[in-house]
Parts: structure tokens; C-alpha cells; sequence
């Protein structure tokens, strides 16, 4: 009977840590979910010609890290 007590209690943390994760995840918490979305907002940017395509390249070489064209 006391182990099935505590394959409950074990069950429960287990839901609860997993629980947290899925809601972190779901706000946009991570690093890599808030550069997809700058990138998202760059090329709204130039589409509406806010910014010229030098302008977009440099920053969309900023937000990945890199030297890319």
C-alpha cells in the first residue's frame, strides 16, 4: 500500500514539472521563439517598405548571429 502512495506522489511531481514546462514554452519564454518572432516583424517591416533591402539584410545578419546574405 505505501508504494502505490508513492507512485502517486512520484506521478504528481512528474505532472506538475511537466505542467510548468508546456506553460513556459506556450509564453514565448525561450530565446529562439523571440528571434523568430523579430525576424517575423522585419520582414512585415520591409514588405511594407518601411526599410530598404540593405537595411533588412543588415538586420535580419544581426538577429542571427552571423555573416550570412
Amino acid at each position: 500500500m505505501l508504494v502505490f502512495w508513492i507512485l502517486i506522489l512520484i506521478g504528481l511531481v512528474l505532472l506538475i514539472f511537466w505542467l510548468i514546462r508546456q506553460f513556459t514554452q506556450a509564453s514565448g519564454a525561450g530565446g529562439r521563439s523571440g528571434t523568430n518572432r523579430a525576424l517575423e516583424i522585419l520582414q512585415e517591416r520591409y514588405a511594407r517598405g518601411e526599410i530598404t533591402r540593405e537595411e533588412y539584410e543588415a538586420m535580419r545578419r544581426d538577429l542571427l548571429g552571423g555573416s550570412s546574405s
